[in-house]
């Protein structure tokens, strides 16, 4: 199953597409112009069926197979969001929305699995029915979650689950993946410390949420130190810390922290979530002040199904001569996550080459990943339902 020769002729299509959604970038939920041309695409592709509005601003595609006897459903994700950065790639196709960008590639993933479904919808050449699902809000809006509660994979009876995201610094058209564990939960936490201020000058009068909340930001450092098991991941990072004053002579009220997790396992989440809360509410204890803790769970652990995993490395490896299965776990987050808590399924990386970073005002999506991108896409919906 190599790259399919079809992507070669549909890439100028494909790219264009593309740079479109480049040019016109939109965060979070509010991609109407994306999910609109998306949805109008689908139907010039001829599929059986499209629906907007799933998870308020998702598209879902449905393509079935010239059989379908053997009742089987897959889906396919691609996320449509950008990011609230300004664009430094100097690109003609450069964004036209100043402040926003897409920075992480998800142009690059719609555009990849439409000209996948555009294929699948011309060939229909496997046993089933093919799922193609476009998310809105994966950059921190957990899209994916509020398209599986409003139904998406139980109304369309999806079965398995297949994504992938692109990968800078890792040759263009390579894949990397790996089974278990592979992108990390993403939680965040507020710490109001509440003291008693006054005059800078007569610190004994006070009760200084500056130095208790200073002593908490070390003191959470010892939970990845001293309460996770050395073989495990975990990151606890403080990440603003802001007072009620700004004046040099004056002791603040109030002192906010705020911060991320990032673990590779949910007893290890738990067990962080909880630990927060007493080192901070011990540390302000023990100073005479108050600490009140919020803690929001953002993205479960991105877990690929061991089976799954297997059947996407092959698929791969027809694909590409760059294949890695077992690479080591990536301390970002994914929503994805969301799906692969209801459905077996898996998630890979694809090379984007030495491009910069994600979330990075230079970074571009590398058009010559495409046509592997597709043929994986397209390759996962006939390996998992051959056609008899």
């Amino acid at each position: 199953m190599p790259v399919k020769n079809r992507f070669a002729e549909l890439l100028p299509d494909i790219t264009a597409w593309r740079h479109d959604f480049h040019e016109h970038p939109e965060l979070l939920y509010e991609v109407h112009r994306t999910a609109g041309t998306v949805a109008r695409l689908l139907r010039e592709f001829g599929c059986d069926e499209v629906v907007e509005g799933i998870g308020r601003t998702g598209v879902v595609g449905v393509i079935r197979g010239r059989q379908t006897g053997s009742g089987r459903v897959i889906g396919l994700r691609a996320d449509m969001d950008a990011l609230p950065i300004l664009e430094a790639t100097g690109r003609d196709y450069a964004s036209k929305t100043a402040g926003v960008m897409h920075a992480c590639g998800h142009d690059g993933h719609t555009s990849m699995l439409l000209g996948a479904a555009r294929y699948l919808a011309e060939t229909r050449n496997f046993d089933g029915t093919v799922v193609v699902m476009f998310q809105p809000a994966e950059e921190g809006g957990r899209g994916a979650r509020a398209m599986v509660q409003d139904g998406v994979l139980d109304r369309f009876g999806v079965q398995e689950v297949y994504g992938l995201h692109n990968m800078p610094g890792y040759p263009v058209g390579g894949f990397a993946i790996r089974a278990g564990s592979l992108m990390a939960s993403a939680d965040k936490f507020d710490i109001v410390v509440t003291g008693h201020g006054g005059h800078a000058g007569r610190p004994h009068l006070t009760v200084d949420p500056v130095l208790i909340a200073s002593q908490i930001v070390v003191g959470l450092q010892t939970i990845v130190a001293r309460n996770v098991d050395p073989l495990a991941q975990a990151v606890v990072s403080v990440t603003s810390f802001r007072t009620d004053s700004d004046a040099h002579n004056v002791i603040p009220g109030t002192v906010r922290l705020r911060g991320t997790v990032r673990a590779l396992d949910t007893e290890v989440q738990d067990m962080i979530e909880r630990r927060i809360g007493e080192v901070a509410a011990s540390i302000a204890a023990a100073h005479g002040g108050q600490a009140e803790f919020l803690y929001d769970r953002g993205c479960p652990v991105t877990v690929n199904e061991t089976g799954a995993t297997a059947h996407a490395v092959a698929v791969a490896r027809g694909i590409s001569a760059t294949v890695a299965e077992d690479i080591a776990p990536i301390m970002a987050a994914e929503d994805f996550s969301f799906m692969l808590n209801e459905r077996p399924g898996a998630y890979i990386f694809l090379g984007n080459g030495e491009s910069a970073p994600l979330h990075h005002a230079g970074y571009d999506f590398d058009d010559e990943a495409i046509p592997f991108g597709c043929s994986w896409l397209a390759g996962m919906a006939e390996a998992r339902m051959p056609a008899g």
